[in-house]
């Protein structure tokens, strides 16, 4: 069984930083698709970034220049730094991965981010 485990999320000040991990485990076949999506009470969930298995990334405006993600295959691990933190970045981050030739996404069960003074 596939499972998606997200840790690091807490309480930081604006400016600060955090950096989430999502470890995934139960994968036989290789990972295809990594990425950081967040959600606040009320939204959509939304992509922040993702990182795909030719290691091409992509990151929504709003966290450009200040996010990175990045992964270890031996670790079956994606991470996201997350820099220069706003209180609009509060909101339950969660990892999602696809894996090559099995049509369904795989989540993890969220990891809350609250930036405040």
């Amino acid at each position: 069984q596939v499972q998606l485990v997200e840790s690091g999320g807490g309480l930081v000040q604006p400016g600060g930083s955090l950096k989430l991990s999502c470890a995934a485990s139960g994968i036989m076949f290789s990972i295809s698709y990594l990425g950081w999506y967040r959600q606040v009470p009320g939204k959509q969930r939304e992509l922040v970034a993702h990182i795909i298995s030719t290691n091409s990334t992509y990151y929504a405006d709003f966290v450009k220049g200040r996010f990175t993600i990045s992964r270890d295959n031996a670790k079956n691990t994606v991470y996201l730094q997350m820099n220069s933190l706003k209180p609009e970045d509060t909101a339950v981050y969660y990892c999602k991965a696809k894996i090559l030739g099995i049509p369904r996404d795989y989540w993890g069960q969220g990891t809350q981010v609250t930036v405040s003074s």
